[in-house]
């Protein structure tokens, strides 16, 4: 079984900030006490940070749910309830994190120690001082924290490497990456013999640097799901040069042009961006016989389908089995690495919006509906969150919760909609009674 894996869906939850307190001075000498309740602390987020130590999604595979801690409740004598750890949650460079429901990219993670928050932690709910008036000196009114952001996130990762190798099965890319690199990547007479990306860095004569990522095979039909290549063309995206390996032997007795013509297809299926690639023609296996005719004669296809003005891919005749032609090779990508820059992986329609954890003042703040058993449903961002933090153990942070409702003219709009005393009004799972 493979050890790699490239996507995950997960669930991740803020922590709730802590109940706000009610309490009173109860002091020798200082009569009437006041209120002495203390605020809830906040409850803690859920964080992403990059580590270059991981090279797969794996430890997202049976641990999918990730909750952080909610934040202590408030104390008497007007003390903080303390605010919550931050969960951190550890991934590996080239993460892409989309929500699940709508797809957007919340956030791509490159860098080592890059840190992105998630999921917000709940703010503290209010103790009793703060409800403090002239009027109501010793108010028993707390609130309660509020809950922490919860979502569902798909993982993509995407390796991190300057040069992507493609190609046919067995055209002799893993070969080519452990001659030029110290990788060690699996090697066989048969197709498929790669199941996950290999990576490896290469340094040229020269003394240049650069990361060459050599991913499985592709074959017809790869772009729309068949064989391997599907779930690695993601890979491909981050790469700004490609390496596009073709066995110049055509030992499987396929075409060669044919298959420079085919694979160039599945990538601009996949993501037409693909294209904007530079592109390097590594004619393999020229150690082989008819090699050399074949290669003549892929250069006059390519020829032919180029106009006289355009300009040709650079063709590098190579054998990774005699090691022939390889610093030439390799010369060249480090000077097309040099004067190619970085691709914009995304366009802002991909991108979620830049998140906002107020309330939208153009969205209405509560919607009325109504059930099969004619119970009313009151619902809503606003109101929901209202509901939740108001301590219902409280009489009067009851009466103060039906105020605002009244104030937010739910009364008028059930009475509009045809709501009689004694009708049951539902919000989540708290009902009572609609009062004319």
């Amino acid at each position: 079984m493979s050890m790699f894996l490239d996507t995950a869906k997960i669930q991740v939850k803020a922590g709730k900030g802590g109940d706000g307190m009610v309490a009173f001075r109860r002091e020798k000498y200082v009569p009437n006490g006041g209120p002495w309740g203390g605020d809830g602390g906040r409850g803690g987020d859920v964080i992403f940070v990059v580590d270059e130590g991981l090279r797969t999604l794996m430890d997202f595979r049976y641990n999918r749910h990730f909750k952080a801690q909610s934040g202590e409740k408030g104390m008497t004598k007007g003390m903080h309830g303390r605010g919550a750890e931050d969960l951190i949650v550890r991934v590996p460079q080239g993460t892409t994190v989309r929500d699940a429901e709508t797809g957007k990219v919340i956030t791509d993670l490159i860098e080592h120690g890059q840190r992105f928050i998630v999921a917000h932690g709940g703010r503290g709910g209010r103790g009793n001082i703060r409800f403090a008036t002239p009027k109501n000196p010793a108010p028993e009114i707390s609130e309660n924290g509020e809950p922490g952001q919860e979502r569902e996130l798909l993982l993509e990762l995407k390796v991190l490497a300057d040069v992507g190798l493609v190609g046919f099965p067995s055209v002799g890319k893993s070969t080519l990456l452990s001659v030029i690199t110290s990788a060690k990547p699996k090697i066989g007479a048969y197709h498929f013999t790669t199941i996950v990306p290999n990576l490896g860095m290469v340094r040229t004569q020269s003394g240049e640097s650069f990361a060459v990522a050599d991913l499985p095979g592709l074959i017809e039909g790869a772009s729309q799901g068949v064989g391997l290549g599907t779930q690695f063309l993601r890979h491909i995206e981050r790469t700004r040069v490609i390496l596009h390996v073709i066995d110049m032997s055509a030992s499987e007795g396929r075409d060669p042009y044919e298959d420079y013509l085919a694979i160039n297809k599945e990538l601009e299926s996949y993501n037409l961006r693909l294209m904007e690639r530079p592109q390097i023609i590594v004619a393999n296996k020229m150690d082989m016989p008819d090699s050399a005719e074949n290669l003549e004669e892929f250069k006059k296809k390519l020829a032919a389908n180029y106009d006289e003005f355009e300009e040709l891919p650079q063709i590098f005749p190579i054998s990774s089995l005699t090691k022939q032609g390889l610093a030439t090779l390799l010369d060249a990508t480090a000077e097309l690495l040099d004067k190619t820059p970085e691709f914009l992986l995304y366009e802002e329609s991909d991108m979620e919006d830049e998140a906002y954890y107020g309330f939208d003042e153009e969205a209405p703040a509560f919607e009325i509906s109504r059930d099969d058993d004619a119970t009313w449903v009151l619902s809503g961002d606003k109101l929901e969150k209202l509901f939740t933090m108001t301590n219902f153990d409280r009489d009067e942070s009851i009466m103060k919760f039906s105020r605002q409702l009244r104030g937010m003219g739910v009364d008028e709009a059930l009475r509009a909609r045809g709501a009689k005393d004694g009708d049951l009004v539902r919000i989540g799972k708290f009902e009572f009674e609609f009062v004319d």
